[in-house]
């Protein structure tokens, strides 16, 4: 385009463009900019502005009926309105927002937008309106319905696989793109789809199967994926096949470029430029911005430009540009053509000469001799002849095997067609500087200290001066006094050597009439410095094209780097996938795998060498994903409960981070357990964060704890996702009805046993009963409650206190809570016992103790008598300590079960024989003494 100033809507500040009020027709095209200055003109890259738009629908009566027999195939056409920028599609079924899911019977391609159905059911019949969506403007249009009847003339039998969607014989395939091959095949039975390599080559991690298979992706291409593709449709009938070979293409890189270039008039130029790419890049040449044409001295031939006897006029900046159908490349260089009188006003003899002396006179045309006048009177006008003093083609004069003789007064002089110049200087032969000892490259760790030498031998009548440089720059002793010392030999002397002072370290010997120089390469070791320049170059809904410029190696290279990515979700930074799985070091790319949709992320990058890891790069600058269909189901679905005729379905709900784009709800849809046939209700839930719906028809009466069928999927603004697992959910119970009156019994001063008839059978469940007591009704916090689940008819109340009269009443519950009581009964509970056994006695035989008591018998208003407890006095642990040493042995674990009375179980039964065996041997000794205290 040329801008004319003229133009009220487009003007230019600062080489900048600016269009106000854009118009689609006027103003798509290709635009480039042209700098210029005195020496000449050079012209950017192209840009093209293009404008993404999509029309309504024209006026369309409506869309014929589709007949179609069960289990036949069927196609639904789309045909999307004029537009431009890329589509993607989907159908409703019915009514919004209800969209056809994609299975292994119903694709959708996003080539065609067309709904594919491989084997037609009865439950497809209906309307189906194409969704037709602007992934730029993001404009959405639908089309008329295109209804789907069923024909009555019988069902179709089962058939072979036909492939509808299939990719073309040859598709070509750019460089890092991102691929998507689509197959989908009609059949009776579902064909099955599969995908394999011609070659036998497995597919790599990175390739995807979606839709079922229905589409297979390729992300990040490269030329190891090129190849032929090949999609088997299958079933029982047969099978069929579509193939295609996928070859690699890549945008022109540059291989050899042009660089700046100063000639002599009448000389003749040379250039050539390579680069790289697929289908091969072709050339052209610019000259101050306007395309060169071939003529008598200017010839072009793949990327080679040769320009015979310049002109002046061929001075100016120079383009080479390379070509192909994915990019375009370009390569600058200035040419400048010289002409005037020969000068050595940069490059005059010293008046102090070395022994090899290279004048270069500065002049448009290269002389056709330099002659040399030797102020010398031994030395013969022929010397030059000689095999020790040549004259060289450059203008050199050299002189081998130089002694003190050869020392005088030289003159070079330079003559061209403008003029000639000249240049006089004195040659002293001295003894040669030799250094004696240099520095050599060393590796060295972060904080340790080296000398680095530099040692000479001179001539004596030389004054000699040492200079230390770092990477180009002569060192300020003074100023970096804190790690540089330079030693009076000459030496250098780094002290806590830091990262920066890796690097390039050259020793400087001066002398009157020559410069000796001794390099080396300091490498300090340590982890990389940070990337660079982060920035995401694509990104799709689940991958991002990451691109960064690399840190500092320091001293050790670069073998790899690791890429984090972070968003409001996660804790600090991730580790994520690539493609590459392994980023090399060699790499300054990659793609980045396994996003979620619509979430805003950050990139950094993180180096690492043979050290270790090192600091992280700057962040990138926030990036969304695109948006997508929801991919995830809701988790966790049940539900039951609620009121009358309600069916109530929860669910987990979706993570904000697996929501994939706006306008985010769910789809819940239920209908009776078993019924395969019946179709499902559907009810849209616009809330994000809903977990539960309720289903109340007071028109249609729901029966009371009925199976059903639910199952919950999400979707958002670009359709439907999957639906999960279906669940059985059972409707809402009904309360139980009043029980019969209940009778109970009182067992013990704190137990009663309470007895209930079971409700006959009613269509209502029990769970379980509860039976409610208290005291007193005018006391209500004194109410108690036990609940019993299953089918029982009894329950004892315990913890109650003795001789207290108690109200009691039985109710049914279920999930919709109790039902009402029954009529309460009142009983008292018994008296404790107080009265001990009486008439205690005992008597000794052998070893054996036994005692005797007048048994305890129960009033009726008593608690019964269960069982006795025989408890010894603590006294006799004392009696003990004074028995025979036979019994110490087992003292203390005697006394540990006396404390814990265990004297009515077997293991106590043991030790008191073992007792009475000690007893029986105190007593022969001390019978007084231990039956008194017995």
């Amino acid at each position: 385009y040329s801008v004319l100033w003229s133009d009220y809507r487009r003007h230019m500040s600062g080489g900048n463009l600016t269009i106000s009020g854009l118009d689609r027709d006027q103003d798509t095209g290709i635009y480039q900019c042209t700098a210029s200055n005195k020496w000449g003109s050079l012209l950017s890259h192209r840009a093209s502005l293009q404008f993404a738009y999509l029309e309504n629908y024209k006026t369309q009566t409506v869309r014929s009926a589709v007949n179609v027999r069960e289990g036949q195939g069927v196609v639904l056409l789309c045909g999307p309105p004029t537009h431009s920028g890329e589509l993607t599609f989907a159908w409703i079924f019915n009514e919004y927002p209800y969209f056809v899911q994609q299975d292994t019977r119903r694709f959708i391609s996003q080539e065609t937008g067309s709904l594919y159905v491989a084997k037609v059911e009865s439950s497809d019949v209906g309307n189906y309106t194409c969704v037709v969506n602007n992934t730029i403007t993001r404009e959405k249009v639908l089309s008329l319905p295109t209804p789907l009847v069923l024909r009555n003339d019988g069902v179709m039998g089962e058939y072979e696989p036909k492939i509808e969607v299939h990719f073309p014989d040859s598709i070509p395939a750019a460089k890092g793109s991102t691929v998507k091959l689509e197959c989908f095949a009609l059949g009776n039975p579902v064909p099955e789809i599969s995908w394999r390599r011609t070659s036998g080559v497995p597919f790599p991690g990175k390739v995807k199967m979606r839709n079922s298979n229905a589409v297979l992706e390729i992300p990040n291409f490269q030329q190891e994926d090129t190849g032929t593709y090949e999609c088997v449709a299958e079933n029982s009938r047969g099978k069929n096949t579509a193939r295609g070979r996928l070859s690699f293409h890549a945008k022109p890189h540059w291989l050899q470029t042009i660089t700046d270039t100063a000639l002599s008039i009448e000389e003749n130029l040379f250039w050539e430029c390579k680069a790289s790419g697929k289908p091969k890049p072709s050339y052209s040449w610019l000259r101050n911005g306007e395309t060169l044409t071939s003529e008598t001295r200017v010839q072009m031939e793949n990327g080679a430009l040769t320009v015979s006897a310049l002109n002046l006029s061929d001075a100016g900046l120079y383009q080479c540009v390379a070509e192909n159908k994915h990019g375009v490349i370009y390569s600058s260089a200035e040419l400048m053509v010289l002409a005037s009188p020969p000068s050595f006003s940069r490059s005059a003899l010293q008046a102090v000469l070395k022994a090899s002396m290279v004048p270069s006179p500065l002049g448009a045309v290269a002389p056709s001799h330099l002659p040399w006048v030797l102020c010398l009177p031994h030395i013969s006008p022929g010397c030059c002849a000689s095999l020790r003093i040549a004259l060289l083609p450059n203008g050199t004069l050299r002189i081998a095997n130089v002694t003190k003789r050869d020392s005088a007064s030289y003159t070079c002089i330079a003559r061209n067609q403008f003029g000639s110049a000249s240049t006089t200087g004195m040659l002293l032969v001295t003894e040669p500087t030799r250094i004696t000892l240099r520095p050599t490259n060393m590796e060295i760790i972060v904080g340790e200290s080296i000398v680095l030498p530099c040692q000479m031998a001179c001539d004596p009548a030389l004054d000699v001066s040492f200079s230390w440089a770092f990477n180009g720059q002569l060192i300020d002793f003074q100023r970096d006094g804190e790690h540089f010392e330079r030693t009076i030999s000459g030496d250098l002397m780094i002290r806590s050597i830091q990262l920066s002072h890796g690097g390039k370290y050259v020793c400087h010997i001066d002398t009157d009439v020559e410069s000796l120089s001794a390099s080396a390469i300091l490498v300090v070791k340590g982890p990389p410095g940070p990337p660079d320049k982060v920035s995401v170059e694509e990104i799709t809904d689940s991958t991002a094209q990451l691109s960064w410029s690399p840190g500092r190696d320091n001293g050790s290279p670069i073998t790899g780097y690791i890429l984090q990515a972070r968003t409001a979700f996660t804790v600090g930074w991730q580790a994520v996938d690539t493609v590459p799985e392994v980023v090399n070091g060699n790499l300054l790319t990659a793609t980045v795998v396994g996003l979620n949709a619509w979430v805003e992320y950050q990139f950094r990058v993180v180096a690492r060498n043979s050290v270790g890891v090192g600091e992280p790069s700057p962040p990138s600058i926030k990036t969304r994903t695109e948006d997508a269909m929801p991919d995830a189901a809701p988790t966790d679905v049940g539900g039951g409960g609620g009121t009358k005729s309600e069916l109530v379905i929860t669910w987990e709900p979706v993570p904000e981070e697996l929501q994939n784009g706006e306008g985010f709800g769910y789809i819940v849809a239920f209908r009776p357990a078993g019924a395969a046939g019946t179709p499902w209700t559907r009810a849209a839930v616009s809330t994000p964060g809903a977990s539960r719906h309720a289903f109340r028809n007071d028109s249609l009466l729901m029966p009371p704890f009925a199976p059903f069928d639910v199952k919950v999927a999400a979707f958002n603004d670009k359709g439907p996702g999957p639906f999960s697992s279906v669940a059985t959910v059972f409707s809402a119970e009904e309360g139980r009805t009043e029980m019969s009156p209940d009778s109970a019994r009182s067992v013990s001063a704190a137990q009663i046993e309470v007895f209930w008839e079971p409700l006959p059978a009613v269509p209502e469940r029990v769970l379980g009963y509860e039976v409610v007591y208290w005291e007193d009704d005018t006391k209500p916090d004194t109410v108690g409650k036990v609940r019993i689940s299953g089918n029982y008819t009894l329950v004892n109340v315990t913890g109650l206190t003795g001789h207290t009269p108690y109200y009691l009443a039985v109710a049914a519950f279920n999930t919709a809570g109790s039902g009402p009581q029954s009529v309460a009964i009142n009983i008292t509970t018994k008296k404790p016992r107080e009265s001990p056994p009486v008439n205690v006695e005992w008597s000794m035989t052998g070893s054996l103790l036994t005692l005797h008591w007048d048994p305890v018998v129960a009033t009726e208003t008593e608690s019964p008598v269960t069982g006795y407890m025989v408890q010894p006095e603590m006294e006799i642990a004392s009696i003990l300590t004074r028995l025979p040493s036979c019994f110490g042995r087992i003292m203390k674990q005697v006394q540990q079960r006396l404390a814990v009375r265990e004297f009515d179980s077997q293991p106590a039964d043991r030790f008191l024989v073992h007792i009475s065996n000690c007893l029986w041997a105190a007593l022969s000794k001390n019978p007084y003494m231990i039956l008194n205290n017995v």
